[in-house]
Order: C-alpha cells, then sequence, then structure tokens
C-alpha cells in the first residue's frame, strides 16, 4: 500500500543521511520506526497488567493471608528479641 508523507527539510536531510549511512532506502527505515513505534504504544501496560499476563498474580496460594498479623508478629518478634516476651 502506497503511502505520502511530506517531511520538513531537516527530517528529509537527516533522513536521507542516515540511509546513506546505513545502506537502507527510505522505506525500510520508516517501515521499522513505525513498527517500533507501534509495538511500544502496545507494550504501554502497567506493571500489575505486565505480571498478570506473565501469570505472576494469584499463582501462589497461602494457609493464611500473608499480609494478615504482619504487624503483631513484627512486634512479637521484637519484644522477643529484646526480651520482652
Amino acid at each position: 500500500m502506497a503511502t505520502s508523507v511530506r517531511l520538513p527539510n531537516r527530517v528529509e536531510q537527516a533522513l536521507a543521511a542516515y540511509c546513506v549511512e546505513t545502506q537502507r532506502s527510505k522505506s525500510e527505515v520508516i517501515i521499522e520506526l513505525l513498527e517500533q513505534r507501534f509495538s511500544l504504544a502496545e507494550s504501554e501496560a502497567t506493571p500489575y497488567e505486565r505480571a498478570e499476563a506473565a501469570g505472576f498474580i494469584g499463582c501462589v496460594e497461602g494457609a493464611e493471608p500473608v499480609s494478615g498479623g504482619y504487624k503483631k508478629r513484627a512486634q512479637s518478634a521484637i519484644a522477643a528479641k529484646h526480651g520482652r516476651a
């Protein structure tokens, strides 16, 4: 599919210089850059969404909630360490 784009002179010159330097066509460079841009847009998920998609969220079962009673366990451990149990 053919598409025409008007580039500012500075962008056209930079693209031409880059193509000469890398021995690639303008089309190759533009297609690669657009594909990179679109793949980045798709990957702008939150860390939670990435962890969930990777299977890390909800993958471990425990006998009791890990965070439940944390403060009391920490206080007990500190008291025991200092002989105040």
